[in-house]
């Protein structure tokens, strides 16, 4: 277990500054991602599938209450959207997932507006800075449940 979540972290950290396209595929992995496309490559890069889009990623795993346990490298933290996907389950939508690298270390393909064009990159946060955040929807652990192989 801590094997994955060390090489989480190693290839997170080597896709620092990669820029951010709306929608983009793993195939177009690793030279631009989005933020639910950098989660799943991450995450084939250890041998695991999980899903392309965050809703999708939402759904797997095992809630973490992050007000009480602390979060693990690979833990997921799940943002609201203006423009995210909806279900039952997220009646709130979720826009966007972040990846905890450490004890205090966040990754994501992070997208801003300016002039009306997107643009982004992946970049390194603070998960306390991020814990703070009144727009998180929910928060995942993957690693240690039961999750597909790399076909």
């Amino acid at each position: 277990m801590r094997k994955w979540r060390g090489r989480l972290g190693e290839e997170a950290r080597k896709q620092l500054g990669k820029p951010y396209k709306y929608g983009a595929w793993w195939q177009e992995a690793p030279a631009c991602f989005d933020c639910s496309s950098f989660v799943q490559w991450l995450y084939k890069q250890i041998g695991f599938q999980i899903p392309r889009v965050s809703i999708e990623q939402a759904d797997m795993g095992r809630r973490v209450n992050w007000k009480k346990v602390a979060l693990l490298p690979g833990d997921l933290i799940f943002l609201q959207g203006k423009a995210g996907r909806y279900n039952l389950r997220y009646p709130q939508g979720i826009g966007h997932v972040i990846i905890v690298i450490s004890s205090d270390e966040v990754v994501h393909a992070q997208s801003r507006c300016r002039k009306g064009k997107e643009h982004g990159e992946v970049v390194l946060g603070s998960l306390r800075v991020m814990l703070r955040r009144p727009d998180i929807t929910v928060v995942k652990r993957l690693l240690g449940t039961k999750l597909p192989p790399v076909k």
